[in-house]
């Protein structure tokens, strides 16, 4: 999908991969049946997915039938200066639509086969970095077309929820606009924070020893959320977004969601829930719990 050479061939590859995705949606979605599920569409930059050495590229080449320096080429054109500012999240819909349509229909095709089958799942897509509402109102279009095309498909309707992840400053300062459409925000925290604050996941460390040895920053604002400004823009998203929609749900996802400081002031700044790895899930849940019991005390 990622090698094609036109919207033909990339559909005709999306159709062979559909299935995969289909199956993979429907077996959650079962085991968790009553309960939400959100799905977040297909996020990391596409140069993730080839193959980088020599060896696994002549592999690639051979399976394709294409000659390794016309493969080559190919990936070359994949590189990005800063791929976590490049063809991503919602980014990667809107260039290719079709990507967007085969993980809808997918997902689709999934509640209604189990809706059929007597089970009771609960849909929730989540669309991430976006920047503005109207990224949001053109997968959306997107997703009403294959919605409604899958009910007629399987005679039933299909209730689900749309939301977004807040990842980019930006969008928490337009959320007002952007809750126009989207019905819960998940605030991506670990990558507002690199926005926020310039620094790179992935070359901080290079930086941050020295910053907490000389007290120029009193944690690592990648383990423990920045409440002075990353969690100002949390609290902006948050209060704007509700501003719009006022039943908005708002959860954060990443590793400041098993941490007990961070998890305290998103208590306290209104969000609905916190998401984690799952080795974190006990420490978020006794700092939820501990957070609800000190706001308690306050009353």
């Amino acid at each position: 999908m990622i090698l094609a050479d036109s919207t033909e061939e990339r559909v005709a590859a999306l159709a062979e991969l559909e299935p995969y995705i289909r199956e993979t949606a429907k077996g959650t979605l079962k085991v968790m049946d009553g309960k939400a599920v959100t799905f977040r569409l297909m996020d990391p930059p596409l140069h993730e997915f080839v193959p980088h050495t020599e060896d696994k590229q002549r592999e690639l080449a051979e399976s394709r039938g294409m000659d390794l320096k016309e493969l080559q080429k190919r990936i070359e054109a994949l590189h990005e200066v800063n791929p976590m500012m490049g063809l991503r999240g919602v980014r990667l819909g809107i260039v290719y639509p079709e990507i967007t349509e085969t993980q809808f229909r997918a997902l689709f095709e999934a509640t209604a086969q189990l809706m059929k089958e007597g089970n009771d799942p609960h849909l929730e897509i989540m669309v991430p970095l976006t920047v503005n509402v109207k990224e949001l109102k053109h997968q959306k279009a997107i997703a009403e077309r294959v919605k409604a095309e899958v009910e007629a498909q399987y005679g039933l309707t299909i209730d689900y929820l749309y939301g977004t992840m807040i990842e980019i400053p930006r969008a928490t300062l337009v959320a007002d606009q952007i809750a126009e459409v989207a019905q819960f925000f998940s605030f991506g925290t670990n990558d507002l924070t690199q926005m926020t604050f310039g620094f790179s996941r992935d070359d901080v460390n290079a930086i941050v020893g020295t910053y907490l040895e000389e007290k120029i920053i009193p944690a690592d604002p990648f383990n423990t959320l920045d409440q002075e400004g990353v969690g100002q823009l949390v609290k902006l998203g948050v209060e704007r977004g509700r501003s719009t929609r006022n039943n908005l749900k708002c959860g954060v996802c990443g590793e400041h969601g098993g941490d007990p400081a961070s998890v305290e002031f998103f208590y306290n700044t209104g969000l609905n829930y916190v998401s984690c790895s799952p080795f974190r899930v006990p420490v978020a849940r006794l700092a939820a719990a501990q957070a609800a019991i000190k706001a308690d005390r306050k009353k």
